[in-house]
C-alpha cells in the first residue's frame, strides 16, 4: 500500500510543481539547453529549451517517500532515505554541471575528471554505508546462471564502485532524445517496485514507487516535443537511483538485464570512438550513441523512444522471472 501511495503522491507533486512552479521558474531564469554541435543538425531547434527539469521528479520523490514512508522511519527502516540521499549526491553533481553549461552558454560543464572523481567518491561512501548497515554481501549472483561468486571485500568494493559510476554515466548517455531516458527507466522502476513487493522490502519499494510516479509525471513535460529536459541534474540522479536499488536488493549484476538499453547506448559510444581512432576516421554507426544512428536512418524520435522502451520492458520482465526463482 505504501508503494502505491508513494507512486501516486510523487506523480501529483511532480506534475503540480512542474506545471506551476519549476517550469515557469526555469523559463524566467533562461536556463536553456545548449545543443552539442556534433549532434544531428535538426536538434538545433531544441536550443533554449529549459534544462534542469529533473528537479521536478527529485522533489516529487522526496515528498512522496517522506509522506508514504514515515512509519518505516519511526521504526528505523531508512533504506528509502539512503537511496534518495545517494541518488541526490549524483543529482547535485549533475546540477553543478548543468549550472556551468547555462552560465557559460555552451555544452561544456564540469570536466570529465571532475565528474568521475566526485561520482567515484559518492559510490565508495554509499557502499561503505551499505556494508555498515549489513545490506550488502561480497557475493555476486549471476542472474539466470545460478552462479554465486564470492569476492574479498576490497575486490568487491572496487568492482562495485566502478559498476555504480558506469551505470550512472550510462543513464546520462541515454538522455539524448525527448523522453528517452525517462521512458526507458519507467520499466526499470516498475521492476524494482515488483521485486520489493515480492521480497517484502517495503522501504525500497516506497522509493521505487516514488521514482515511477515522478517519471510518469515528468513525461507530461518531457515527451516529444519536450517542453523541458531533465539535464544532468535528472539523468545522474536517475543513474544513482537505478544503481542504488540494485545494491539495495544485493544483486548488482541485475543491472545487466534491467539496464540493457543503457549498456547498449554506452557500448555504441565506446565502439564508435575506438573504431574511429583505430581506422583513422571510419565509423561503425552513422552517429553515436546508437539512438542518433537510428535518427540518421530516418526513425522519428517517437519511434526510437517506443522501441527502446519496449526493449527495456522486455528485459525487465526477463529479470523479474529470473529473481522470482531465488
Amino acid at each position: 500500500m505504501e508503494m502505491i501511495a508513494a507512486c501516486v503522491l510523487s506523480f501529483a507533486v511532480t506534475a503540480i510543481l512542474g506545471r506551476w512552479v519549476i517550469l515557469p521558474a526555469l523559463r524566467r531564469l533562461k536556463a536553456g539547453q545548449e545543443i552539442r554541435s556534433v549532434g544531428p543538425k535538426w536538434h538545433a531547434t531544441k536550443a533554449g529549451t529549459p534544462t534542469m527539469g529533473g528537479l521536478m521528479f527529485i522533489i516529487g520523490i522526496l515528498a512522496a517517500i517522506i509522506a508514504a514512508g514515515w512509519q518505516g522511519m519511526l521504526s528505523g527502516a531508512m533504506t528509502h532515505i539512503y537511496l534518495f540521499l545517494f541518488s541526490s549526491v549524483f543529482g547535485v553533481i549533475g546540477f553543478l554541471d548543468d549550472y556551468e553549461k547555462v552560465k557559460r552558454h555552451q555544452n561544456l560543464g564540469l570536466t570529465a575528471m571532475q565528474k568521475f572523481m566526485l561520482q567515484l567518491a559518492a559510490a565508495i561512501l554509499f557502499l561503505m554505508l551499505m556494508r555498515f548497515e549489513g545490506q550488502i554481501t561480497p557475493h555476486l549472483y549471476v542472474p539466470f546462471l545460478q552462479v554465486d561468486l564470492s569476492l574479498s571485500w576490497p575486490a568487491y568494493m572496487v568492482f562495485c564502485a566502478f559498476v555504480i559510476v558506469g551505470a550512472v554515466n550510462a543513464v546520462n548517455i541515454t538522455d539524448g532524445l525527448d523522453g528517452l531516458a525517462a521512458s526507458v527507466t519507467v520499466p526499470v522502476a516498475l521492476f524494482y517496485v515488483t521485486a520489493a513487493a515480492w521480497w517484502g522490502l517495503t522501504q525500497m519499494g516506497v522509493f521505487a514507487g516514488a521514482a515511477l510516479g515522478g517519471l510518469l509525471a515528468f513525461l507530461l513535460f518531457n515527451a516529444h516535443p519536450a517542453k523541458v529536459f531533465m539535464g544532468d541534474t535528472g539523468s545522474l540522479f536517475l543513474g544513482g537511483a537505478v544503481a542504488g536499488m540494485a545494491f539495495a536488493i544485493d544483486l548488482p549484476l541485475i543491472l545487466i538485464p534491467v539496464g540493457v538499453v543503457y549498456i547498449v547506448e554506452t557500448l555504441s559510444d565506446i565502439l564508435q570512438v575506438g573504431y574511429f581512432k583505430l581506422t583513422h576516421g571510419k565509423r561503425i554507426f552513422k552517429m553515436a550513441p546508437i539512438h542518433h544512428h537510428f535518427e540518421m536512418c530516418g526513425w522519428s524520435e517517437v519511434k526510437i523512444v517506443t522501441v527502446f522502451t519496449a526493449v527495456s520492458a522486455a528485459f525487465c520482465a526477463l529479470a523479474l522471472i529470473g529473481i522470482m526463482s531465488l
